[in-house]
């Protein structure tokens, strides 16, 4: 299993590197299902290798100026806080069990999976739209109150669900700072990075005991996967490949659905 599991590290980085995003969406499923981590450790560890690889996504994309830095500070900062608030002070103090339908106990791990599988679903839809997604003018103007509102808001789903969440940035600085389309995928990376990392760092890494020899090979191995991908996209086709890996999250979703709700009943 540990093996088919660094073959998962190298996946979710191929993923990153392929079609720019998804690694968080099978990262969290490898490390709850075939390393065996608990919710808390799982989504905590995912937030570290996302962040990792959107790092060395993220400087890319600088190297090649498709990143604005003033707006992944301006977004970035409400982001960090959500992210850090949950970690720190929501997920330590959760109980067990969430709450009771009669005999039938939605326990802290069925909330957190539960709430990942639907996000899983959201990003697939995403995915398998036919919508080409349209990017500003680049004349860049923020609205700051909605900006650092869905900061806030997609910091504290990262923060609960261990997931990067570049799915949900992307159109938001479109829409709330009129940024391009390649300005935008950059600077989402960058902002992944910030609020995921430093989420961990100030949060997780502070209130539990880390195996840093495995987060770092993990995390190694995802970014190996990163530049593998980045080289084989020059051959393979990237719309196709984004609809099949679509369809995979949903299978995915499905997968962890039924584990948490009914399996495990």
């Amino acid at each position: 299993m540990e093996i088919l599991g660094y073959i998962m590290a190298l996946v979710v980085g191929l993923s990153l590197g392929l079609i720019g995003g998804g690694g968080s969406i099978l990262a969290v499923p490898v490390l709850a299902y075939l390393f065996c981590y608990d919710e808390k450790v799982a989504t905590a560890y995912s937030l570290f290798v996302v962040g990792s690889a959107a790092l060395v996504g993220g400087l890319r994309q600088h190297r090649n100026n498709h990143v604005d830095w003033k707006t992944a500070i301006v977004f970035g900062i409400p982001a960090i806080i959500g992210v850090w608030s949950v970690r720190h002070f929501v997920i330590p103090v959760l109980p067990d069990v969430l709450f009771s339908l009669g005999s039938f106990e939605i326990t802290r791990r069925m909330g957190m999976f539960g709430l990942f599988s639907l996000i899983m679903i959201w990003a697939a839809y995403s995915m398998l739209s036919s919508k080409e997604r349209k990017g500003g003018n680049g004349d860049v103007k923020y609205n700051y109150p909605l900006i650092i509102l869905e900061g806030l808001v997609i910091g504290a789903v990262t923060g609960f669900v261990g997931a990067g969440g570049g799915f949900l940035i992307i159109p938001a600085l479109v829409v709330f700072a009129n940024l391009e389309m390649k300005m935008a995928i950059g600077t989402s990376l960058i902002i992944i990075s910030l609020k995921s990392l430093l989420g961990f760092f100030l949060g997780d890494a502070l209130a539990m005991s880390i195996d840093w020899s495995f987060l770092i090979l993990f995390s190694s191995i995802t970014i190996i996967g990163i530049f593998l991908g980045v080289y084989l996209g020059k051959f393979i086709n990237g719309k196709s490949l984004k609809k099949g890996f679509g369809y995979f999250i949903i299978v995915m979703a499905a997968f962890i659905f039924t584990m948490e709700f009914v399996i495990k009943q």
